[in-house]
């Protein structure tokens, strides 16, 4: 169901996108009063106007119910906590490992050796 959703998503991304394109700006009305309108005829004597706006408009709500469903289903999914494809993780093995290798710190803590305080002492008056 989820990988139906994602490919609709995408087609209806891609045909904002070819629609946007498609479609004529504020400009070219001013290109129409020096004969350009003829180019309109293709889609009827209204021209493209409304059927390009009409299917952006299809696409954009197509485009927004995807996104929903889609937040849908990672909210649901991060909801459910899953432990495939982590590393096991044994406490012994890696104290074992850790203490074979010099350089890394330790995981215990170790109590320090001497009994003197780490702060410094006032001295007595």
């Amino acid at each position: 169901m989820q990988t139906i959703i994602i490919i609709v998503h995408v087609i209806a991304a891609i045909a904002i996108v070819g629609l946007v394109l498609l479609q004529q700006g504020k400009g070219a009305d001013a290109g129409a009063s020096f004969g350009a309108g003829a180019s309109q005829t293709v889609f009827g004597a209204s021209g493209s106007g409304n059927f390009l706006v009409r299917a952006t408009t299809i696409s954009a709500v197509i485009f927004f119910v995807t996104s929903l469903s889609l937040a849908i289903f990672a909210k649901n999914q991060a909801g459910t906590s899953t432990t495939t494809g982590l590393p096991i993780v044994n406490q012994e093995i890696l104290e074992e490992a850790t203490s074979n290798q010099s350089d890394v710190p330790s995981l215990v803590e170790e109590e320090p050796t001497n009994a003197e305080p780490d702060l410094p002492a006032l001295p007595d008056n």
